[in-house]
């Protein structure tokens, strides 16, 4: 059996009905929407063959029908149009990520809070991943008699600073070997920066060797950490509010699951995939989250993706809507982090 286009616009329209209300769609329901003239009957009889197609369910309990996974994804591939986002929305996520925010993960939790307070749902958005950018500044600087900050700068404008356990030194040998680890590595990409060859200069400085001998092994620690996958969530509490959640059990499994770092690693998704992805049901792989869709999109530092933006919600979600906030929030860290201001 083929799907034709009536099939197709009745399927739009049990979707877009079953979205607003979360209550299972009649045929009665669909012949009030129908653009053009049509009969309970027959609207009856497509969603019988939308039901045997797969697209669609009955619940045990009503006479209407509710979206299968099935029914979702091509809902999704084939029949969403973009949904619309609010100037004042536009406006108030300008406003507060282009404030005075300095910290890269103030950045990111300020866009998750937003994300998850604009859509009702549950955002994650993970760090931009430092090793990919350009090392512009390296600086060591004495705060305290017995405190570093070493300071580390990318060309995004992302910046790392450490504080660092280190005694009986002065600050103009901090500036001395700050200056020569800058000329030796500026502008190389930080996941190229070969650690050893920082040691080569103990060699040709030797009298720096005390200090380097100290400083060496807590940077190779840092750029060892620079692998680590790091987000920011917001938005678990939203699950318990959420009417496709109602069961307490199934909301505290949810829960639960967002506290693990391995499950939300891969919930987010991995890096290479370009432009937004749409998971439902059990295509996100997690047997906890088989009721949940996940809108996802990697946003960009310098033209080269960096981070992962994540929206988690029921599989009764505004599909539209949240294409659009993902794309927005993605287009303002990627200029953000880039350094151009919109």
């Amino acid at each position: 059996m083929q799907i034709n286009d009536r099939k197709l616009r009745i399927l739009k329209l049990i979707i877009d009905d079953f979205i607003d209300t979360a209550q299972p769609v009649g045929s009665r329901t669909i012949a009030k929407k129908f653009p053009v003239g049509i009969s309970s009957a027959t609207i009856r009889n497509e969603m019988a063959d939308l039901e045997e197609l797969g697209y669609l369910l009955q619940p045990h309990t009503s006479a209407g029908r509710i979206p299968s996974e099935e029914g979702y994804r091509l809902y999704v591939d084939r029949l969403l149009t973009d949904g619309p986002i609010d100037k004042d929305q536009m406006d108030l996520i300008k406003g507060l990520l282009h404030g005075n925010l300095i910290e890269v993960e103030d950045v990111v939790r300020q866009a998750a809070q937003l994300l998850s307070q604009l859509t009702g749902m549950v955002s994650v958005i993970s760090l931009p991943q430092f090793k990919k950018s350009r090392l512009t500044n390296f600086r060591l600087v004495k705060i305290i008699h017995s405190k570093v900050l070493m300071i580390l700068v990318a060309d995004s404008g992302v910046f790392k600073s450490i504080p660092i356990d280190f005694v009986d030194v002065e600050q103009n040998e901090l500036d001395t070997l700050s200056d020569l680890i800058r000329e030796r590595f500026n502008e190389r990409h930080i996941e190229e920066i070969d650690i050893r060859k920082m040691g080569a200069l103990m060699v040709e400085y030797p009298e720096y060797r005390r200090v380097l001998e100290y400083l060496l092994p807590i940077v190779r620690e840092t750029f060892r950490e620079f692998d680590r996958f790091e987000y920011v969530i917001e938005g678990k509490d939203r699950i318990y509010a959420m009417q496709d959640f109602e069961e307490r059990q199934k909301a505290k499994s949810l829960s639960e699951a967002l506290e693990q770092n391995k499950i939300v690693e891969r919930l987010i998704g991995v890096l290479e995939h370009e432009g937004i992805s749409v998971r439902i049901g059990s295509e996100i792989g997690l047997e906890a989250f088989s009721s949940c869709s996940v809108v996802s999109t990697p946003y960009r530092v310098n033209n080269v993706a960096a981070g992962k933006i994540a929206l988690l919600g029921p599989t009764r979600m505004d599909y539209g809507h949240a294409m659009t906030m993902v794309n927005y929030i993605r287009e303002t860290l990627s200029e953000l982090f880039s350094g151009i201001h919109l």
